[in-house]
């Protein structure tokens, strides 16, 4: 069994990417950003996918020194956990990122003060948070498995191209996790490229996926690119 995310269609609207993915998958992951933003559960229930959701990301910080940012990054996760919570969908979050190195330290105690938060907002809808790991992009956290440690507690997300991009795939898997998402690259660039035009080695994830037993999330750039991942895979 497999999932796709609704990345590989999020040059079309919400509807028409979910119309597009019923014949190919019963799980969606639905990128909460974009012409795939969110505000109600409505356009969810009307099919009959089992869910994740992707929580907003390209204008939230939830390490942003600047407090009303946090506050207002950690709102609109929440409000992310409430329509999950309709669809008893786990939401996937960012760690948050430092404007600039100096700031690092405060940065962290940001992001924790803000996982702690939505940790509790989680658990008070019933909903499973999960922090994902960051690519090769200066000033984001949980770049490698060393900072596993700031989100001790927390479910964890794996995305392979993020991490295969910072040269430590092999270290991330043999740690556990909650979810995963699976895309290929040169080890230079973050394209979500279908399996198999990257360098990343599949065998290696296959095997990781099948100790934790999670369902792996197809996070490609196209939709054909996701039918090849499928087939190579052999799912």
């Amino acid at each position: 069994m497999f999932a796709v995310s609704t990345y590989c269609l999020h040059r079309e609207p919400l509807g028409i990417a979910l119309e597009k993915l019923a014949s190919v998958t019963g799980s969606v992951e639905v990128m909460d950003d974009g012409l795939h933003f969110i505000d109600t559960p409505e356009i969810l229930l009307s099919y009959s996918f089992s869910y994740s959701i992707h929580a907003p990301s390209r204008g939230v910080n939830i390490a942003s020194l600047l407090e009303p940012i946090r506050m207002a990054s950690v709102q609109v996760t929440d409000e992310c956990f409430a329509i999950a919570a309709e669809v008893n969908a786990p939401v996937i979050v960012h760690p948050g990122y430092f404007a600039w190195l100096e700031e690092r330290e405060m940065a962290e105690r940001q992001m924790l003060k803000s996982i702690a938060e939505l940790r509790v907002l989680a658990e008070e809808r019933g909903v499973e948070m999960t922090v994902e790991n960051m690519g090769n992009w200066d000033y984001f956290f949980l770049r490698t498995p060393s900072e596993l440690t700031l989100i001790d507690g927390t479910s964890f997300c794996l995305d392979i191209g993020h991490a295969h991009l910072n040269n430590c795939l092999p270290e991330f898997l043999t740690y556990p996790f909650a979810h995963i998402h699976v895309h290929d690259n040169n080890g230079t660039l973050d394209s979500h490229s279908p399996v198999g035009e990257g360098t990343i080695d599949f065998s290696a994830v296959t095997t990781a996926i099948q100790r934790e037993k999670v369902i792996p999330v197809i996070e490609v750039e196209t939709l054909e690119g996701v039918l090849e991942s499928v087939r190579r895979l052999g799912f």
